[in-house]
């Protein structure tokens, strides 16, 4: 039974638990992402994270501070080569995030004990995921501005034009009907003008012949 039980022991002693949550962790840090079981995995995100959190800190606190941190660190890794590693490349690349610097991917089961097997990486350094995600500036824009800039932005020559209101739309209405009267009264009047011409055309006509004969 498992009352109490915080810790995953993983199968070993305190000693031996904490040399290889280390060895790990350093493996990670130099590496940036590792292949191991997903229990171990689980584990090592536990134990690595504070320590991400710390060496990113240092920027924003005191050269005291900024010390203790290093020899905190220090003291879980047990390797100046990784504590280097951390506080310099990986605090500068993990300086934005608030939180969650490594992500867990499970990869299945091995062959031989079918384990479930896990890779465990640094967020920022994966350069497939993050190709595609830039960065948004947020601007604050009152609603005000946004709707003036909308009536006075014209519309694109792929899009649609946005609809009308009512006012503008009865007023062009209006101004449709008030051109059809128009061209119909200036059609009559040229069919008018034409049928008068047309008798005095065939007088014309008549005379001429009544000349020639």
């Amino acid at each position: 039974m498992r009352h109490g039980k915080k810790v995953n022991h993983l199968g070993r002693k305190a000693a031996h638990r904490r040399s290889m949550m280390a060895n790990m962790a350093c493996s990670l840090i130099e590496h940036k992402r590792i292949n191991t079981t997903l229990a171990k995995a689980k584990a090592l995100k536990q134990f690595v994270e504070p320590l991400l959190t710390r060496s990113k800190a240092e920027n924003n606190q005191t050269a005291e501070k900024g010390t203790h941190n290093r020899r905190i660190a220090f003291s879980n890794l047990r390797s100046k080569e990784a504590v280097t590693e951390l506080f310099s490349t990986v605090a500068e690349k993990i300086g934005d995030r608030p939180g969650g610097y490594t992500r867990i991917i499970k990869l299945g089961n091995r062959l031989g004990d079918n384990a479930e097997m896990a890779m465990i990486e640094l967020v920022d350094f994966n350069e497939i995921y993050n190709a595609g995600k830039a960065k948004k500036k947020t601007t604050r824009r009152s609603r005000r501005s946004k709707g003036k800039s909308e009536e006075a932005a014209p519309a694109a020559p792929g899009k649609p034009a946005k609809a009308a209101p009512e006012e503008t739309v009865e007023a062009v209405a209006e101004a449709e009907a008030v051109t059809v009267e128009e061209t119909g009264v200036e059609e009559a009047g040229v069919e008018e003008t034409q049928a008068e011409a047309a008798p005095q055309e065939s007088e014309d006509e008549v005379k001429k012949d009544d000349a020639e004969a």
